[in-house]
């Protein structure tokens, strides 16, 4: 029995939606799809509908993409109400959300309690020196700027700053409940920590990835592994002797189609000791 995660399936590309149904059965191990499987509630419900065949459990956080409403889907809610949707879908898949009560692992290294979230960014993962209302500016002046400043609304809240802080208020409690039980499995589509978001190509994108009120989460819940997805840069570090595991698949260009999904599976637990994948691809700057 293994617990794997993968993120960033993107699924408005035909060459992932043809890997996924090719992906094989795992009928007695379990999955985390930390974020951004695709743009919209169809997206979702398809992959949904394959890996909770093929995998005994399923839990998901969303990522930003997800949380998109994009002018081809007009119908679709915004915001919290978008988010709200995405988790009532997950829920008629039995799939578990950050809004579910936290599970514990049953297999090898029994005792670990899963704990999804969701938590946004608020543009703190920037120079000291950027204030936070130039921080924008600082990033357009590499000709940056993140999709999400379009097609993420963060209604009802003022700004994704407000809504960024609301998850972590309401997050924290429930975490600090569950690590007074056991061991965490921490698990966020960003990354919890500012020197985790390195992208050497686009070093300014960092602000659309993270906030620092997370930085030291995973020392004060006891994380024994941190999983994210978002950089489209697969790696393995550690910060502090904890395990950070950045586990996306990514756009078509981030991966190699002719070895399907399989491969990029990152497993969780058991801890594969010694595991270490090859080189990490850099994302694309649509991103």
């Amino acid at each position: 029995m293994k617990l794997y995660a993968l993120a960033d399936l993107h699924l408005r590309y035909e060459v992932t939606r043809q890997a996924l149904k090719e992906l094989p059965a795992h009928p007695d191990d379990w999955l985390i799809l930390a974020g951004d499987v695709g743009e919209t509630e169809d997206h979702l419900r398809f992959a949904l509908a394959l890996v909770t065949r093929r995998f005994a459990r399923v839990l998901w956080v969303p990522g930003n993409h997800d949380l998109w409403t994009i002018p081809t889907q007009p119908h679709e809610p915004r915001g919290q109400a978008k988010y709200e949707r995405l988790v009532a879908i997950c829920r008629d898949h039995g799939v578990l959300t950050p809004e579910d009560p936290y599970v514990t692992w049953p297999g090898d290294g029994a005792g670990r309690i899963l704990a999804p979230t969701f938590v946004l960014y608020d543009y703190t993962f920037r120079p000291d020196d950027v204030p936070v209302e130039q921080a924008l500016e600082w990033a357009a002046e590499e000709n940056l700027l993140c999709s999400d400043e379009v097609l993420l609304h963060p209604d009802p809240f003022a700004s994704k700053i407000d809504w960024c802080h609301e998850r972590v208020r309401l997050t924290e409690p429930r975490l600090a409940e569950a690590a007074s039980r056991g061991p965490l499995i921490l698990v966020n589509h960003f990354p919890l920590r500012q020197d985790l978001a390195v992208l050497p190509r686009i070093p300014r994108f960092s602000i659309w990835c993270g906030t620092r009120l997370t930085e030291d989460w995973h020392l004060r819940y006891r994380a024994e592994a941190v999983i994210y997805g978002h950089l489209h840069i697969r790696a393995t570090h550690y910060r502090d002797g904890i395990r950070c595991e950045e586990c996306s698949l990514g756009y078509p260009q981030n991966w190699d189609a002719g070895r399907g999904i399989e491969p990029y599976l990152r497993q969780i637990l058991p801890h594969p000791d010694g595991a270490v994948e090859g080189p990490p691809r850099s994302l694309h700057p649509e991103y």
